[in-house]
């Protein structure tokens, strides 16, 4: 079993940035590929970012990229999503995901863990 808790989110100013952090448990987080999803009010649950399990593909959706950086340190079993430039389209409750089968995958049904999510706002 994987145990997944998000923090970082809060409400910012358009234009600023925050740091979301994804601390796991388990002794497997290194193998996995981890994602961010995020969802808003009356919205599906939409992809954000993914990393792979040694940090050496990334891949982010089109709505973030150049302003949103997925990293991991897999001594701390924490990933992390860094948000800069941030817009009030941006505001969302922001999920960690464990995808534990080295599927290389955008779809939220694919992935097997879920945190509980933490929320971003942003301002205009």
């Amino acid at each position: 079993q994987v145990q997944l808790v998000e923090s970082g989110g809060g409400l910012v100013q358009a234009g600023g940035s925050l740091r979301l952090s994804c601390a796991t448990s388990g002794r497997l987080f290194s193998r996995y590929n981890m994602g961010w999803f995020r969802q808003a009010p009356r919205k599906e649950r939409e992809f954000v970012a993914v990393i792979s399990w040694s940090s050496s593909s990334t891949d982010y959706a089109d709505s973030v990229k150049g302003r949103f950086t997925i990293s991991r340190d897999n001594a701390k079993n924490t990933v992390y999503l860094q948000m800069n430039s941030l817009k009030p389209e941006d505001t969302a409750v922001y999920y960690c995901a464990v995808e534990r089968e080295g599927l290389w995958t955008f779809r939220a049904s694919e992935y097997d863990y879920w945190g509980q999510g933490t929320q971003v706002t942003v301002s205009s």
